[in-house]
């Protein structure tokens, strides 16, 4: 009797650094050596959520051309008030992203997972501090 490996829980990818061991990345970050200084947080932050998606995603690799294929990616509206992140949505789209292609999932659920885990990095991303 052949024993079927348990399937993944996307919910143990709770750190940056859990979805490097899942991976099998370094947690080392990159470097702006050479570059400017302003775009250091946003730049870690993008790299920080793609080692995320991936991890998460779990294999699964979006066919950006398949407009059949659901693609799920976190939407955040920022409204001008104290916390920068005011409220926020999820999106399934199809044809048109707003986004990286890396940083879709194909479930609903991991994308909400995804947006209230790892807010943070989203906030050093999108927002200048």
């Amino acid at each position: 009797m052949v024993q079927e490996e348990p399937k993944f829980d996307f919910r143990t990818i709770k750190t940056f650094e859990d979805a490097c061991h899942k991976i099998r990345v370094t947690t080392a970050l990159p470097s702006l050596t050479n570059g400017c200084q302003q775009f250091l947080k946003a730049t870690i932050a993008a790299y920080k959520l793609m080692v995320i998606f991936q991890a998460i995603n779990d294999g699964w690799i979006p066919d950006w051309s398949n407009t059949n294929q659901s693609k799920w990616y976190p939407w955040f509206r920022v409204l001008p008030s104290g916390s920068g992140f005011s409220i926020s949505y999820t999106y399934n789209d199809c044809v048109y992203s707003s986004v990286g292609s890396r940083l879709c999932t194909d479930t609903s659920d991991k994308c909400q997972y995804i947006k209230e885990q790892f807010e943070a990095e989203y906030k050093e991303l999108f927002l200048y501090s």
